[in-house]
């Protein structure tokens, strides 16, 4: 009897040695399995504007993680019914289910019934693969034992609603909320919350966009399941299950109009903030920019159609870029790397060509204006000249001698511009780019009339303008204004850093003299309804006549600064442009007239305003009248004065022998009175209208003699 107690309780300790071994183990093995940095699910980062307005998603799974506390009751208890009722009882393992699916599968000959619990499943899904076989399953109830152990039922029943998948890309309970209905998970009704709860078997069997009458279906069993566990009362499941399936598909899809703007800000996430690509796409980030919805698919919409981007040579394909910048912050508002985009394709954003006139305002109107020695009014050479075998022609071949600073930006004179490049010196002239932090290698002439190696981009370009719209402050472009991380910390912020680079008064004559440009010189093509200032440019293809390789507008509005490039990527004898930069400067209008908005450029308080320009008029009906007052003789003369008042004029006398002696300068008005005559040496007279401006005379007026029909005074 003491042998057979000794044997049993030796047998007892080895059991119970046995049990406590197996246990450890089970410990170890599961927690060695459990990775806990598997746990952290990727998460959908979201582009949201400045107002929060939502752009666009990215994502590997489209998946935005809620807490538990945010998925209602009823939406908890659809999930519990359907997928594991002794969810709160069991600790990982539910034997009774397990044997229950067991007996059921043997009744029915196959496989019917799982008998996984949401632990189970959530091991599944994180730490182990697909594959069918005891060792896996082994793993899996090793695993959700320890994990167990280690979450609480709330942090496991999250992490698996935060995990699985409900088909059509939608991962999560939030996803798919915002998927199907369009709405937060918070806002999910109890028919909502069934339908969901229905999916996960077989997401898109039961989807509702695949089969509506099966999803009906799938929906009406979870209510009954949901009412035989006491969640719900036999009036409340008839109720709920005679309702109609209601479903807002809101897929995320990739708007092609966001396509350069989505990269561009991946790129600067990576270089200021070292967030790559692979983690913007996992770490559910929501990032602000600055984007301006309308304006993007505006120009988007314009770049799709032909009509503003006629034929080149025998190739039809002509690419453009735009980039427009906010004046104020230096946001990027809107950026279009091609017509026909493709993600982390060719940017020509960024891409360098040659600017052609855009490049004037830069080295040789802005740097001469902050010299000093010149004004908008300053007169400039314009003449065809030869600078040591280089011999700058005006783009019509005609040269009017000497024209001002105002008029050479207006029409876009090329000898003008070269002349007074000459006058500054190239030094000077690259030394504004050269504060812009754009170095400039050239040393030539060339340089005035975009001539370089390697040229300027659109963003560049952008940047450059910008000081003349801001009373001459530099300020660095930007994607990102924010980020947030998915618990919602602020992470980055962007820091808006001005730089005077230029006077606020050259900036404001810039301005002016840019308006010109739009109104009445090269930039007039098209309408516009805000104003607008800015310069157009084009570069020749000298292989075929008449053939232009690039076409440019830049400009700014009050609000918006930006640059507009068309043409081909390579320029050859099959792909060249046949029109100018009338076609940019048109698409470029058309674009910043969504602003929809009049005001008009606000002169800075302390600078000076630049007057329009007075134009000569021509005088050809100069008369002379002989009149009598009190004891003299006097001689009236009357002509037809121009409009603009700050016209002067010249009155000269005419002797016998054709010299002129200036007797008098008149402003503003059309008539002048020569006193004290001798009837019997009349001279003949001339008018010349005097631009104070510039202090040039215009063309004389016709000689007029004196008539000698007497009037009295």
């Amino acid at each position: 009897m003491r042998k057979k107690i000794l044997i049993g309780a030796l047998l007892f300790f080895i059991m119970l040695l046995l049990s406590f071994s197996i246990y450890i183990s089970i410990i170890i093995a599961g927690n060695y399995a459990i990775d806990n940095r598997k746990l952290v699910m990727d998460a959908t980062t979201t582009l949201v504007d400045q107002d929060g307005e939502v752009i666009t998603k990215l994502f590997v799974e489209n998946r935005e993680i809620v807490e538990i506390t945010a998925v209602p009751l009823h939406v908890q208890n659809a999930f519990i019914a359907m997928e594991d009722a002794r969810f709160y009882d069991h600790r990982g393992i539910d034997f009774r289910a397990i044997g229950r699916a067991l007996y059921r599968d043997v009744v029915a000959r196959g496989k019917v019934e799982g008998g996984s619990t949401i632990t189970q499943q959530l091991v599944k899904n994180t730490f182990l693969t697909n594959e069918k076989s005891w060792l896996r399953k082994t793993k899996e109830v090793l695993i959700s034992i320890n994990l167990e152990r280690n979450y609480s039922k709330e942090e496991i029943f999250e992490m698996y609603l935060n995990r699985i998948y409900f088909g059509h890309g939608a991962y999560g309970i939030q996803a798919a909320s915002k998927l199907y209905f369009n709405k937060e998970v918070s806002e999910l009704t109890v028919d909502e919350g069934a339908l969901l709860a229905s999916l996960p078997k077989a997401p898109n069997t039961y989807s509702p966009f695949n089969n509506l009458e099966l999803s009906k279906q799938r929906r009406d069993l979870t209510l009954s399941v949901m009412e035989r566990r006491g969640y719900l009362t036999a009036d409340e499941a008839v109720r709920l299950q005679g309702k109609t399936i209601k479903v807002d598909f809101n897929k995320i899809t990739e708007n092609p109009a966001f396509l350069t703007y989505i990269d561009m800000v991946l790129e600067e996430a990576e270089a200021l903030y070292q967030l790559s690509n692979h983690e913007i796409l996992k770490g559910g980030y929501m990032i602000v920019v600055p984007m301006d919805i309308k304006l993007q698919e505006k120009s988007y919409q314009l770049f799709q159609n032909q009509e503003y981007f006629p034929e080149g040579g025998p190739s039809q394909d002509v690419e453009g870029a735009l980039i427009l910048l906010d004046n104020h912050s230096g946001g990027a508002v809107v950026a279009q790397g091609g017509r026909n985009y493709v993600r982390r394709g060719l940017n020509r954003v960024h891409m360098k060509r040659q600017p052609g006139s855009t490049i004037k305002p830069l080295v040789v109107y802005s740097p001469a204006l902050e010299t000093g020695m010149y004004q908008p009014y300053s007169l400039l050479k314009d003449e065809l000249v030869d600078y040591e075998g280089y011999q700058p022609r005006n783009y019509n071949n005609l040269y009017e001698g000497q024209v001002t600073m105002y008029d050479a930006i207006k029409d876009s004179s090329n000898a003008a511009a070269v002349w007074l490049l000459n006058e500054l010196t190239v030094t000077k002239g690259k030394s504004y780019l050269e504060q812009l932090n754009i170095p400039i290698e050239e040393e030539g002439l060339a340089l005035a009339l975009g001539g370089m190696s390697e040229g300027l981009s659109p963003l560049q370009l952008a940047k450059a303008y910008r000081p003349f719209a801001k009373g001459g402050a530099m300020v660095e472009p930007y994607f990102i204004k924010e980020i947030y991380d998915r618990n919602g910390n602020k992470i980055a912020e962007r820091t808006i850093i001005e730089q005077q680079i230029l006077t606020p008064q050259t900036a404001w004559y810039m301005t002016r003299m840019l308006e010109a440009v739009v109104n009445d010189g090269t930039g007039k093509h098209g309408d516009v309804e805000v104003a607008l200032a800015g310069k157009t440019g084009t570069t020749s293809y000298t292989e075929i006549s008449g053939a232009t390789r690039d076409a440019w507008f830049v400009g700014y509005t009050p609000n918006l600064v930006g640059a507009l490039w068309i043409g081909f990527d390579r320029t050859d004898p099959d792909h060249y442009l046949t029109v100018g930069s009338s076609v940019p400067t048109r698409i470029f209008k058309e674009i910043v007239n969504v602003e929809a908005s009049t005001v008009s450029f606000v002169k800075p308080d302390d600078v000076n305003e630049l007057e329009p320009p007075i134009r000569f008029v021509d005088i050809n009906d100069l008369q002379a009248d002989l009149t009598f007052k009190g004891f003299g003789l006097n001689v009236r003369l009357n002509w037809t004065p121009a409009t603009d008042e700050r016209l002067h004029y010249h009155i000269y006398e005419v002797s016998s022998t054709g010299t002129l002696t200036k007797v008098a300068d008149v402003e503003g008005v059309g008539e002048y009175i020569v006193r004290g005559v001798n009837l019997f040496s009349l001279n003949e007279y001339v008018v010349k209208p005097f631009n104070p401006q510039t202090n040039l005379e215009g063309s004389p007026s016709n000689q007029a003699k004196v008539n000698f029909l007497l009037s009295i005074d």
